[in-house]
């Protein structure tokens, strides 16, 4: 089942997208939304979310910092008492530098939010869990992580490491009943893919978006968000450590060309 009525979710990067998405979802749910951006915009998530007749509270923090992550699980559990799902989504995106102009600062910047970020969230919600006995983490990866060519350099290297790190926990998390597990988002309209839509809109191609997977188009954060939510739920009580593609099906395939093998 799905129902989380009682029970408390911690969502990161949750003022726009998928996160923003997760949290009004985990709420509709009936859960304590504990929701995290560096973005003023989270309270605007917050206030949706409590509109809607749910519960929230809402922080500004930075996940690349250790204080700043300890702070928001602990309001989590002083709030609410538990934290038993989190959905460890904060990320950015670094533009697509071309591998020979890489800085080695530009690099830093995208894995210290994308992986150092995601490990210091996995860590401190796990160490509530265990005490707990109980919990299931979420990480936002992507296809980016599985094979090239669905972003740049950094990112890509970052959300490879968040698909093994997943793989990683559930592994040294074995027998204290807490799951790990990742989404896998492919071309999704965010705030971090903007530019992408705005321009394919400007030239009236929109309707390319998407075009080399099978369902012909994006996602909509809504759609990502509905899968994430439910590994955190226990409807997926089984599945542990693994990465699920929400791509339309993109990463199914070697690139061919539709109807010709040759």
């Amino acid at each position: 089942m799905t129902d989380f009525s009682g029970r408390t979710a911690l969502v990161t990067g949750a003022g726009s997208g998928i996160g923003r998405a997760a949290a009004k979802l985990f709420a509709a749910r009936g859960a304590n939304v504990v929701a995290v951006d560096r973005a003023d915009s989270v309270h605007e998530t917050v206030a949706a979310i409590v509109a809607a007749g749910g519960k929230s509270v809402g922080l500004t923090a930075d996940v690349g910092e250790k204080a700043d992550v300890d702070a928001a699980v602990a309001r989590a559990v002083s709030e609410y008492g538990s934290l038993d799902a989190a959905f460890v989504n904060a990320g950015v995106s670094g533009g697509l530098v071309p591998f020979l102009d890489l800085t080695v600062e530009e690099w830093n910047t995208v894995l210290r939010v994308n992986l150092v970020g995601a490990f210091l969230t996995l860590q401190a919600a796990a160490r509530v869990m265990v005490a707990q006995g109980r919990g299931a983490i979420v990480c936002t990866a992507s296809v980016a992580g599985i094979r090239s060519g669905a972003g740049g350099m950094p990112y890509s290297a970052s959300k490879a490491g968040v698909i093994n790190m997943v793989a990683t926990a559930a592994q040294q998390l074995s027998g204290t009943g807490i799951r790990v597990n990742a989404v896998c988002p492919g071309l999704t309209e965010t705030g971090m893919t903007k530019y992408t839509f705005d321009f394919a809109r400007s030239r009236g191609t929109e309707g390319k978006l998407g075009q080399l997977n099978p369902l012909k188009r994006a996602a909509a954060p809504e759609e990502i968000a509905e899968v994430a939510v439910f590994l955190a739920s226990d409807a997926a009580s089984y599945v542990n450590g693994q990465s699920i593609a929400v791509d339309g099906g993109l990463s199914s395939s070697h690139p061919v060309v539709p109807g010709r093998m040759a």
